[in-house]
């Protein structure tokens, strides 16, 4: 959430220069700070921050949830494999610790996020519309709840899930990278510590 002091302000000048509210940056700031004052920088706050932390939460559980099963069926083939005497195993076969692949980390990363996206996207497109609302003409929602039930009433339960093919490329690239290459960065950042 302490991020969200420095990322909601860059999300609604973003989301209003995107939508063709404003020009150019100078402009986004300018007429944001005459017409809202240092609340319209921060006019999504709420519904920021709900997207991010249950998005973090989830991506994070899913990621131990996932690993943890794959873990677990990797030791049980290896256990299979050690016991089966066709397989060179049999009393005595060493049994190292499980560790998984950049590729199947990254997989990891991608099914997380995933999982994350389909739990947040409403909260997402609920975000998106109130710092975009600027550019509408129609009445300005009251309050994120305003926002979500006007979007079913009048749109119906899929309008929440709009963008979600663009959001998960981003995500899925995103969390894939990041847990892919962390293993691969703490050990090598234990190797060098270690010398």
């Amino acid at each position: 959430a302490g991020s969200c002091l420095v990322s909601v302000p860059q999300e609604v000048i973003k989301q209003r220069l995107v939508t063709g509210v404003y020009g150019s940056f100078r402009e986004a700031v300018s007429m944001i700070w005459k017409a809202e004052g240092l609340a319209g920088f921060y006019s999504a706050w709420k519904p920021t921050v709900s997207r991010n932390v249950p998005f973090v939460v989830t991506t994070f559980t899913s990621r131990d949830v996932l690993k943890g099963k794959i873990v677990k069926y990797k030791e049980r083939q290896r256990l299979r494999q050690r016991n089966d005497p066709t397989e060179g195993g049999g009393a005595g076969a060493s049994s190292p610790v499980v560790v998984l692949t950049p590729l199947e980390n990254i997989g990891i990363g991608i099914a997380s996020a995933l999982m994350a996206g389909v739990l947040t996207q409403p909260i997402d497109v609920v975000k998106t519309r109130m710092m975009t609302q600027a550019a509408s003409t129609a009445m300005p929602y009251t309050s994120a709840l305003d926002c979500a039930s006007s979007i079913l009433r009048t749109e119906g339960w899929k309008k929440l899930y709009s963008g979600f093919g663009q959001r998960s490329i981003y995500m899925c690239g995103l969390w894939g990278i990041t847990f892919g290459l962390e293993p691969l960065m703490t050990s090598y950042l234990d190797e060098k510590k270690n010398k």
